[in-house]
């Protein structure tokens, strides 16, 4: 199938509404996993814990140790009182963030906003596009601890029930604040789990990529090709860099823990596959034809039908091999989304 005439449609999959995870499990790594041979197509049943089994030693697996700010705010009009939600999508420069509001309509520029009775005041400074408000916060304090106290987690539209614990919505190696979501691929790994695939001899890199609502946004375009990607900020490490170009020079395999990981590699390796210590955006659009330069296996989430996230993964496993891998998931009632189950494309 020639890429460029690839559709959204060629990626629907059936999900019926009650596969989708609205909680997250008691213990983060009881959760099932599929796993996928991207060659054969051939699957396994397991659970989570064993994806130790499924891992060498010299391999080394790529966790994106981004932190997700409680960005949901909700807050009043000064003037009229009007209730407004705010759900921060990125910092543009100190105080300055780019946002979306509901509803849009009322807040015009200079327009101010009013949260926890005054402990946090925002003023919108420009429209920008889609829509989004650039604002700018006036607070006393450190804003993270003012967030912090009065920001609710972004979770996802299709997850409707309220998440008592924030922690869950964040991985157990989160470090560095600024996604919109989870990178949702690694909240299945306790300490503990991440303990035993070091004492195996795998190697743990950690990268950053935050991540934004974009990653939520539905394919309008009905050929694959026309859909513009968000762009999302990442950063390599040098010590990331070293670990993972080494893994690739003594022939052993690079394993991505989420679509997030992937994307950060991908869009910061050179042609040959190496990486060096780096920032920058990315807009990275990874569906079948992609040639993958550094990935060599990735563990990830199930994803929404037609989405780039199932496109990147049929990218690595072929689109017959993942949806008939989706089929067989909805048949054995695996759980959907960002507290769903897992799988692994090995």
């Amino acid at each position: 199938m020639n890429a460029e005439t690839l559709k959204t449609s060629d990626f629907y999959f059936d999900l019926p509404k009650e596969l989708i995870a609205q909680d997250p499990l008691a213990d983060r790594s009881a959760s099932r996993l599929l796993v996928l041979n991207k060659k054969t197509g051939e699957m396994k049943h397991e659970s989570f814990k064993n994806i130790i089994e499924y891992l060498n030693p010299g391999d080394c697996l790529v966790l994106n140790n981004t932190k997700v700010l409680p960005a949901r705010l909700h807050g009043v009009k000064a003037d009229t009182g009007a209730a407004i939600e705010v759900l921060l999508l990125k910092r543009r420069e100190g105080d300055v963030w780019e946002a979306l509001v509901r509803p849009g309509k009322k807040m015009r520029t200079g327009a101010v906003i009013s949260f926890g009775d005054g402990l946090l005041t925002g003023q919108v400074l420009d429209v920008v596009e889609e829509g989004n408000r650039l604002i700018r916060f006036s607070y006393d304090g450190i804003f993270e601890e003012v967030l912090d106290r009065l920001g609710e987690m972004p979770l996802p539209p299709y997850i409707t029930h309220k998440l008592e614990d924030k922690n869950r919505y964040q991985t157990v190696y989160a470090k560095y604040d600024g996604s919109a979501a989870a990178p949702t691929a690694g909240l299945h790994f306790t300490e503990e789990l991440l303990h035993q695939i070091e004492a195996k001899g795998v190697k743990l890199a950690y990268v950053t990529l935050h991540v934004g609502l974009g990653t939520f946004r539905p394919v309008k375009a009905d050929l694959i090709t026309d859909h513009h990607m968000h762009s999302e900020t990442y950063q390599v490490s040098a010590q990331a860099a070293e670990l993972i170009n080494e893994t690739k020079k003594s022939g052993h395999r690079v394993i991505c823990v989420g679509t997030t990981s992937c994307r950060t590699l991908e869009s910061a390796a050179d042609e040959n596959g190496m990486l060096a210590e780096c920032s920058g955006d990315t807009e990275i659009f990874i569906y079948p034809g992609y040639r993958f330069k550094v990935l060599d296996a990735l563990i990830t989430n199930f994803h929404l039908p037609e989405s780039t996230l199932v496109m990147l993964v049929s990218a690595l496993a072929g689109r017959e091999n993942v949806l008939n891998a989706y089929r067989e998931a909805v048949k054995e009632q695996y759980r959907f989304f960002s507290f769903g189950d897992a799988m692994a494309i090995i």
